[in-house]
């Protein structure tokens, strides 16, 4: 099984065709999507477009893979318990242990990167011990002790920026976990991880599927973004089609008591578009402070994280760079219930 998602190569042209409009559409749209039964026609009209014209582009654009969905990002730790998760895995083996890895609905994200824990993957599940047992499983599939980095604390996350300027939102800080959350909740929750339907009345589309009304999930939704606990709800576009070629996930090793002025100084800088705390394990992992950097190729990104160091005072700390090589998955997180996976 071939479980590659995308490697790591140039952007290709005709998917980059005709592309300002695209691009003006795309970044109006990553948050701020309509609340309405009809929302597609909402940003038709704003567009200059018959709501048939703006979905055959969306379905275009899906079909060449410069959009992932239409759908939502969680703030981390709301709805759910995720972390990031990391194994060694020799050259010859990567390919069949990131098909394992992937067939986890669990696993949202799955990058090659250059460093000794070279298979780098998300693991999103509705409490921690969900989280765990999938670790446990994946570990013990490839006789591997997996690398464990529960978010503690972030400065900035969103996974949006302009394609035209490289922008981002201004932070908003994670509100408290949700306390209680339904089945239908659940059910809505992987529906939203999936992605809208490109039609008329998504919303309705989403409402039969749980057994709930149009109208319950605009309001479930509204009430979702407004608390902050929806972080996002829009077109998630797929940077690296888009010509953001070089990706990197930039690491230092911060005293304990320096994270967090470190952590917010990093998060302020342009060019950064996530910063989180996460737990150093020992020597083998000795990095408690991370970023992603995003470039049109690799010379732009090192230059970058040179400035980084240097603007939030981090060039004497130990740090590391891990640029990813292959791309092996990338989708939704499933808060809500998850299929089973087949291990074999």
């Amino acid at each position: 099984m071939h479980a590659t998602d995308d490697s790591y190569r140039a952007a290709p042209e005709a998917a980059l065709a005709d592309s300002a409009p695209q691009l003006a559409l795309l970044d109006a749209w990553q948050r701020g999507f309509p609340l309405e039964p009809r929302p597609y026609a909402r940003i038709a009209t704003a567009h200059g477009l018959s709501e048939a014209e703006l979905l055959a582009r969306l379905r275009q654009v899906l079909e060449q893979k410069l959009l992932s969905r239409v759908g939502g990002i969680f703030a981390p730790n709301t709805v759910g318990a995720s972390t990031l998760a990391a194994v060694t895995v020799p050259a010859d083996q990567v390919e069949a242990a990131a098909a394992l890895i992937n067939r986890y609905p669990e696993v949202n994200h799955n990058y090659l990167r250059e460093h000794h824990y070279n298979l780098w993957f998300v693991v999103a599940a509705t409490d921690r011990a969900g989280v765990q047992r999938v670790l446990a499983e994946i570990g013990e599939a490839l006789n591997q002790t997996v690398l464990d980095l529960p978010l503690e604390a972030e400065y900035h996350v969103d996974l949006g920026f302009s394609l035209q300027d490289g922008s981002k939102a201004a932070h908003r800080p994670a509100p408290a976990a949700l306390t209680h959350i339904t089945p239908e909740q659940r059910a809505l929750m992987a529906a939203l991880g999936h992605g809208l339907a490109l039609e008329s009345q998504p919303y309705a589309i989403m409402a039969k599927s749980i057994g709930w009304s149009e109208q319950q999930v605009i309001d479930q939704l509204a009430e979702w973004v407004h608390s902050g606990v929806l972080r996002r709800l829009g077109l998630i576009v797929r940077h690296h089609e888009f010509g953001y070629t070089a990706n990197a996930m930039c690491v230092w090793q911060v005293p304990p008591e320096l994270r967090d002025a470190k952590g917010e100084a990093l998060a302020a800088q342009h060019g950064v578009n996530l910063c989180y705390a996460r737990p150093a394990r020992g020597s083998h992992w000795p990095y408690n402070l991370f970023c992603m950097v995003h470039g049109k190729d690799r010379t732009e990104v090192s230059l970058r994280v040179a400035e980084l160091n240097q603007a939030a005072g981090l060039e004497q700390l130990p740090h590391a760079v891990l640029f990813s090589t292959r791309r092996f998955k990338q989708s939704g997180a499933l808060y809500g219930r998850m299929r089973p996976h087949a291990a074999s």
